[in-house]
């Protein structure tokens, strides 16, 4: 099993009556599996950041934390600082960059995602020290170092995805000035709306975060120590820069494969049970491209609420197949959410169609909620919320799994969340 991330196939085959000796957890990383999304949040925090072993899966889904000393009590082995070179599936092995070979009766692909480098565009002075990307833990390291030894100093944000909401917030916090920099008209443009987004632009420019829309990054210069000192723009705006940090999105890691196995959409074709094109070959997580269920369509989705249970899947397929048993089919609701500041947003189902929003959207209210709705074909198929109890968000989830019909736009707006409520 060729793993980042996936604590959380290893917890479901020890439910199942996994055998000492049977699993092995191969990782390019020096820890076991723990939960990515702290890097963006608590990890960087000023006052008592969260460290191992203290996010070390299951926690994120509310299940003990897995410590090294639980894999090598249930017989796993944990093969760590081990990069994957080649895969050769034909002869169900692996060769590591240390010239060992793993062979394997059954594989799991959860390579996930690399992400997008600007130096991969031959971006000029991307090179520069105190350019990061936060992807592992190594990252987040070199980052909070950075922050400690840049104190009050100047930062830029490339990118108005998740990455650059999340560590404009935590930067912030850390009393950095920060500049977002961004290409599309409003933040997270592949989920919010013009309006949703209204807020949050709104939001962050009072905890002073300076928002630059409609342009990007061309160029970096350094200082004599090779670090970087300004960002150039494409409208020719010159920033200067302490840190930069990059969050242009991810690609999924999908090449020891190439040719191997069926692809589409860019990611691995896997079944409901994360079997790809070869039967002793399955794939989760941000590789695999699956028959999104409630949709009627193949998709990848990149999630770690998504990453957990497709591994919890494909492990009770993997056993259920050696029983001679079946299992369900997977019958995924997409969810997608966010913490930032003092705010946290849940999202569930497919955000197309019209939207309508609700609530209050102002940025300046003190205590806020508001959400929106998304109707395709008479059917509200999605829901957005901030600032949502438990009860709420999960009457939210409720509408995105029910799709029920709509009257109209007017009338949605008006209901809110009672509309919730009453499914």
């Amino acid at each position: 099993m060729v793993s980042r991330s996936q604590g959380y196939a290893a917890r479901e085959f020890s439910k199942q009556g996994l055998k000492p000796g049977e699993l092995a957890i191969i990782s390019k990383e020096a820890v076991a599996p723990y939960e990515r999304p702290a890097l963006s949040k608590a990890y960087l925090f000023p006052e008592s950041p969260a460290r191992l072993p203290g996010f070390h899966v299951c926690v994120g889904s509310g299940g003990e934390r897995l410590l090294p000393e639980w894999y090598t009590e249930k017989g796993i082995e944990l093969i760590l600082n081990t990069e994957i070179v080649k895969a050769d599936i034909t002869t169900k092995s692996l060769t590591s960059a240390g010239g060992e070979t793993f062979n394997y009766e059954t594989l799991i692909i959860a390579t996930g995602s690399t992400v997008i480098r600007l130096t991969d565009f031959g971006v000029q002075g991307a090179d520069a020290k105190n350019i990061f990307y936060l992807r592992e833990i190594e990252d987040a390291d070199k980052l909070y170092e950075a922050i400690k030894a840049k104190k009050n100093g100047k930062a830029v944000i490339v990118g108005g995805g998740y990455i650059g909401l999340e560590l404009s917030a935590v930067l912030k916090l850390n009393n950095v000035d920060v500049n977002m920099v961004y290409p599309e008209p409003w933040c997270m443009p592949r989920l919010f709306t013009s309006d949703i987004a209204h807020f949050y632009e709104g939001y962050y420019a009072n905890k002073g975060v300076k928002i630059i829309k409609g342009t990007v990054a061309t160029g970096f210069t350094a200082n004599s120590d090779g670090e970087v000192k300004e960002v150039k723009l494409k409208d020719g705006r010159v920033l200067e820069a302490d840190i930069v940090v990059v969050g242009v999105g991810a690609r999924p890691l999908t090449t020891l494969f190439k040719g191997q196995v069926a692809e589409e959409k860019g990611g691995i074709k896997t079944d409901s049970f994360f079997k790809t094109s070869i039967p002793y070959v399955y794939a989760v997580g941000d590789v695999a491209t699956f028959p999104l269920k409630l949709y009627g369509e193949l998709r990848r989705v990149e999630h770690v609420d998504h990453s957990r249970k497709s591994a919890e899947q494909a492990v009770k397929a993997i056993k259920a197949s050696e029983d001679g048993k079946t299992v369900e089919e997977y019958d995924y609701l997409p969810y997608f959410y966010s913490r930032a500041f003092d705010l946290s947003w849940q999202f569930y189902g497919d955000n197309v169609g019209e939207s309508v929003l609700f609530g209050d959207n102002n940025p300046e209210s003190p205590k806020v909620k508001f959400g929106a709705y998304w109707i395709k074909d008479g059917k509200v198929v999605g829901a957005f919320l901030e600032g949502g109890t438990p009860e709420e968000n999960n009457a939210i989830a409720k509408i995105a799994r029910v799709q029920p019909p709509a009257e109209s736009l007017d009338q949605l707006a008006k209901e809110g969340l009672s509309f919730a409520n009453k499914i």
